[in-house]
């Protein structure tokens, strides 16, 4: 049991490690982009910001996130989370490989929602947890675009009178603000997910008992962890994808940068204590198509940004799929 035990949480920490590889460069894609900060400088920053944000911005996601399928306890649901994590790795590391940013958020819920259901059927999904997530996907998606495209008209507006050299300091320097604030979120969203499904491990493990309200209280050094993973996962860096959300789908202008990261990051920020899941990739891919859109739909590469979209599209089938297939897999195997 504390083998199976032992094996999971690996599993989780490989998670939480691969998002910040694989997820969080794209709260820095645009600062980099626009040239504000050399990769590494920017990746340095926005791995110091991730760990603040897992430390300083509670655990309500991560207790929505945590909720969000009832496995059990004993050896089937701890094999049953492996699976669920394993999905995760495959998935997140296979669309990196070509460079496609995908949502690990999603990644996430889809595969615990695919290994919950392998194990107790439908009766396994908490479906009041599951209309968060589904709030979450539409202010990524719809509510990010538009407010991307409204914050950079109302910063070229209020901006329309000032020299160009004078602006561009301003926004420079606005860019690294906005740049942290989003690695910040980025690391209050995801890495409270992650800390959720490594504290429901240990329940189902039998380690850590729900409280008396029903749900997972998150310990100070889960919280330490999964910062530490996160960051030590993002300073590696993830030049691929970069490259692919902020040069290859759309170039930004300094001020562009600032109000597409200003409108992501405060969305996330927002989401983040009223403990709504929210996808990085998605809030931070659609405020950049908003942002470069605002100067004309054809600054937007439609081709690379539909590959993004179709990923996403696909991230929720696909995962849940591997989860249950692994989860029924694993069970046949080790139990």
């Amino acid at each position: 049991m504390y083998l199976i035990l032992g094996v999971v949480i690996i599993l989780v920490c490989c998670s939480i490690f691969v998002n910040g590889w694989t997820d969080a460069p794209n709260a820095i894609a645009t600062v980099v982009s626009t040239r504000v900060l050399s990769p590494r400088a920017a990746i340095i920053l926005g791995a110091v910001f991730n760990l603040l944000g897992v430390l300083l911005m509670g655990s309500a996601v991560a207790t929505t996130t945590a909720n969000i399928v009832m496995i059990g306890t004993g050896k089937e649901a701890l094999v049953t989370l492996a699976a669920a994590q394993l999905s995760i790795i495959i998935w997140a590391v296979s669309a990196w490989r070509y460079g496609i940013p995908t949502s690990e958020s999603h990644a996430l819920i889809a595969g615990l929602m695919g290994a919950g259901i392998s194990l107790n059927g439908l009766e396994a999904f908490n479906w009041e947890a599951f209309e968060k997530v589904l709030i979450g996907l539409a202010i990524s998606s719809v509510v990010g675009f538009g407010a991307g495209f409204l914050a950079t008209k109302l910063v070229e507006f209020l901006f329309k009178n000032v020299r160009r050299r004078t602006a561009n300091k301003f926004f420079s320097r606005g860019q690294i603000l906005s740049a942290a604030m989003m690695a910040f979120s980025h690391g209050a969203q995801d890495g409270q997910k992650f800390m959720g499904v490594l504290c429901l491990a240990l329940v189902v493990g039998g380690v850590y008992k729900l409280n008396p309200s029903g749900n997972i209280d998150i310990p100070i050094w889960v919280m330490l962890l999964s910062s530490i993973l996160m960051a030590s996962g993002t300073s590696i860096g993830g030049f691929r994808i970069i490259k692919t959300m902020g040069m290859d789908m759309v170039r930004l202008q300094k001020y562009q940068g600032f109000a597409a990261e200003l409108v992501a990051s405060g969305s996330m920020i927002a989401a983040t204590v009223f403990g709504i899941p929210l996808s990085t990739t998605n809030t931070k891919g659609t405020a950049m198509m908003g942002a470069g859109a605002s100067k004309g739909l054809n600054k937007v590469n439609w081709d690379v940004a539909k590959e993004m979209i179709i990923a996403w599209i696909l991230t929720f089938p696909a995962c849940t799929v591997l989860g249950y297939v692994f989860a029924t897999i694993f069970r046949m195997i080790f139990t």
